[in-house]
């Protein structure tokens, strides 16, 4: 978009907040950059020019603005629906994968040269992949010097700096500040969670989204299918345990107006990072709702459910592994049945963790644990055992990759290839553990009554011919269509 020199200018000067993370405003008399929705005062438009990404605009020379604290804006939702090189990439950048791996690995899991993997990136983002992953380490070290009380020596480590000198340089370089001095000028502004309960050895985060998000089937999806020991609801927030490159975590998540508040309980602080963005991810907040909901408004029979409730996200998982047996636990049952299908393997399959804050004790058990499970001891079906055998092996020697950084076509394929997958396992697992917003769920048994009820055509092919038109958010229209349903999957627990 950033190309589109009239249409960014609109969306300056009208300070459209719906364009913050799509695009960013530098300012070439004053060298900083902003977002689209900054409440200064707009520059001339001959002072302006437009770049596709915060590190664009750090490696041009241009800081951060000390206003609309440009690093802090969402995401652009373009690399959740796309599943081109370039999106893969971005997906991986903020999942770590540069910090842990460096750019030869990022390559080598997408399957091109180091070269070509920079010069995409370059070409559509304006940074090469060490830029990208400068420019996440300098937000999260803003987020944590202004919103913890961690000693900028931790700050530095946990946001993936080398040194605590490379850490003040790129403070002072991207904000104009020191990192001291960011501490300071966030207390005066009240950024800084004062208010909030203190909590040893949790770290306390924003994050933000873009409105409007509607929580119900969002937290209330994630809260009804709980399985016990990994997740549970509450006082009011969706916990869980979470499984990450050097450690363990237990995260809290809670919905609020303008943000989601995120706490965080890790064995190591360099796994902050990626913890924040798995959360992120979970809860699908780079979404961009008034392009999806602009879009599913033009049908006529569902505009009146976009209207009732709009900004529904689609709830997804931060372990793709995890969700794919999920899924095949979940083929032709209850959600009650899938949840005690999903313990039993979580008691005796799943690595014990300490959550002093509530009541969650083991992470899911990984493909490489469930590996040497006896089909026999499964409560299941003879043909599912078999189904969730063969997955869990596949997952397990690699032969089945599956990730945030997944080909959806070719993970479509592989699944399908597997005995016991049909259409409605493959797509949920493309929906909430791949994150295609396309995937759809024609079969899908309240999909069909809600379609019945609002005059749509039930049949699979046929909805699926009727849903053409909603093209590429099918994914978000099966959450609308979803909550047609008095289901607790759509109502946040009381």
């Amino acid at each position: 978009m950033h190309t589109d020199t009239e249409r960014c200018v609109r969306a300056v000067r009208s300070k459209d907040a719906r364009f913050d993370g799509w695009f960013f405003t530098a300012v070439l008399t004053t060298r900083i950059y902003c977002r689209p929705s900054c409440p200064a005062v707009p520059p001339k438009v001959e002072n302006m020019t437009f770049l596709p990404s915060a590190a664009a605009c750090q490696q041009a020379g241009f800081r951060a603005c000390k206003r609309c604290r440009p690093d802090s804006s969402p995401g652009s939702p373009e690399w959740n629906a796309r599943a081109d090189a370039v999106a893969r990439a971005m997906r991986l950048i903020q999942d770590g994968v540069v910090d842990r791996e460096g750019v030869p690995g990022l390559a080598t899991r997408l399957g091109y040269s180091t070269r070509q993997v920079e010069r995409q990136l370059n070409a559509e983002l304006g940074a090469g992949p060490l830029a990208l992953a400068r420019a996440q380490r300098a937000q999260t070290a803003r987020l944590l010097v202004e919103t913890s009380e961690l000693p900028m020596a931790d700050v530095a480590f946990a946001a993936g700096f080398s040194s605590i000198r490379t850490f003040n340089d790129t403070v002072r370089e991207v904000f104009a500040l020191s990192p001291s001095e960011l501490r300071e000028r966030a207390a005066k502004a009240g950024r800084r969670p004062h208010a909030q309960p203190r909590v040893p050895g949790t770290i306390s985060l924003r994050l933000p989204f873009r409105a409007p998000l509607n929580p119900d089937n969002l937290f209330g999806h994630l809260a009804a299918t709980a399985v016990p020991g990994v997740e549970e609801w509450r006082d009011g927030a969706y916990r869980r345990t979470l499984r990450l490159p050097y450690g363990t975590g237990v995260a809290a998540l809670t919905p609020q107006p303008d943000h989601i508040g995120c706490r965080l309980a890790l064995t190591d602080l360099r796994d902050l990072t990626i913890a924040i963005s798995r959360c992120r991810w979970m809860l699908d907040l780079d979404a961009d709702p008034e392009a999806v909901d602009g879009q599913l408004r033009s049908d006529p029979l569902l505009a009146p459910l976009v209207d009732k409730a709009p900004g529904r996200r689609v709830p997804r998982t931060v372990d793709a592994a995890e969700l794919a047996v999920r899924a095949v636990l979940g083929q032709q049952v209850s959600t009650a049945a899938a949840r005690t299908h999903a313990a039993r393997l979580v008691s005796a399959y799943g690595e014990p963790v300490e959550d002093p804050q509530g009541g969650l004790t083991r992470l899911f058990p990984s493909p490489q644990a469930l590996a040497g499970l006896d089909p026999e001891s499964l409560a299941l079906p003879r043909s599912r055992r078999a189904t969730l055998t063969t997955l869990v092996a596949a997952l397990a020697d690699g032969s089945l990759p599956l990730g945030i950084d997944s080909d959806w076509d070719a993970a479509r394929a592989r699944l399908s290839a597997l005995p016991g997958f049909g259409p409605w396992t493959t797509e949920v697992i493309a929906m909430r553990a791949l994150g295609d917003p396309d995937a759809f769920l024609p079969s899908d048994l309240g999909v069909r009554r809600a379609a019945r009820r609002l005059g749509l055509p039930s049949t699979p092919s046929a909805l699926t011919a009727r849903a053409a038109d909603w093209r590429p958010w099918r994914a978000y229209a099966v959450q609308y269509l979803w909550a047609t349903d008095d289901h607790p999957v759509n109502h946040l627990p009381v």
